[in-house]
């Protein structure tokens, strides 16, 4: 596994299948945040009106997502958990809606029952920050209505995970640990394009070991799965650059275009206007030869 894809040419993944629908790897795909809790570090209370909710979501479809990646359970360090049926109150009525707008809707939940409703009122996705630790049977569901699945690294949970943040290797550790999981989801029936991994930037690590995990999303991608990263507004910029909240954009911009450089092909932001047309100019370099680039010297050869 590498640390370093090339560079240019296409990604190595053509496509991630989410039920009737693939989406195309070949531009960098965005995930649209709308947090519907009262707790969430960085928008938490603002979008509980349904209505509002609803037009932040079509906005962010205007500004370029191509998902709506839709939360009822705040996952900040700390965050308070909810029972299942206090999680469908708040997101219930906004995803039904959305997916009858045919807005592909992602569910974020660790929750069966949570994900089973959602995805009988047409969500697509199903965006597991526990990676199935708190239950296999999300994997089943994924299974079953072929839904695709994302499965991202946490240790421990949001009330815990920051209590450890030291690693032998973290890069390795993560890999081996997403590797696992998409395992498992592959041996209950999820398909091998159907999942997607995601280091879990914020989740039980320190500000520098989020920086080593996206210098690495070469090596997750070399697991053979799309990579997803969330970087947005996160305490690490913050606390890197001793900014606050609302000053964040530059750093989420600098760790979204740097994780696509080594290889992430999905992000799930805030600031999706910013966002999309940051990746879209630094995808288009990417793939961008040089005029009058001369080809290297096979080794042995003079000047080799």
């Amino acid at each position: 596994m590498s640390n370093e894809p090339p560079r240019t040419g296409r990604p190595p993944f053509g496509s991630w299948r989410a039920r009737d629908r693939r989406f195309a790897l070949e531009r960098p795909v965005v995930l649209g945040i709308l947090n519907l809790t009262p707790d969430s570090f960085s928008d938490g209370g603002r979008w509980r009106d349904p209505g509002a909710a609803l037009a932040h979501a079509r906005r962010m479809c205007d500004e370029g997502a191509d998902l709506v990646d839709v939360g009822g359970e705040s996952t900040r360090p700390g965050a308070a958990a909810v029972d299942a049926a206090e999680e469908w109150r708040r997101i219930g009525t906004v995803v039904a809606a959305l997916a009858a707008e045919a807005v592909p809707v992602s569910v974020d939940t660790t929750k069966p029952e949570v994900a089973a409703r959602a995805l009988d009122a047409g969500a697509v996705v199903v965006n597991d920050v526990s990676a199935l630790s708190a239950s296999p049977g999300i994997a089943d569901l994924c299974a079953r209505t072929g839904a695709g699945l994302v499965l991202m690294h946490m240790r421990g949970d949001p009330r815990t995970m920051q209590d450890d943040v030291s690693y032998g290797a973290l890069v390795p550790e993560v890999a081996r640990y997403l590797e696992g999981r998409a395992a498992l989801a592959r041996e209950r029936g999820v398909p091998a394009d159907g999942i997607v991994v995601d280091p879990g930037i914020g989740f039980g690590k320190s500000p520098e070991g989020n920086l080593e995990l996206i210098a690495g999303c070469g090596t997750f991608a070399g697991l053979g799965y799309p990579v997803l990263v969330g970087p947005s507004r996160k305490s690490f910029i913050g606390e890197l650059l001793g900014l606050p909240l609302r000053e964040r954009l530059e750093g989420t911009l600098a760790a979204c275009v740097a994780a696509l450089e080594r290889g992430a092909r999905l992000f799930r932001v805030h600031d999706v206007a910013a966002v999309r047309r940051a990746l879209d100019l630094a995808e288009r370099i990417r793939r961008t030869t040089p005029s009058g680039t001369v080809p290297p010297v096979p080794a042995g050869m003079p000047g080799g």
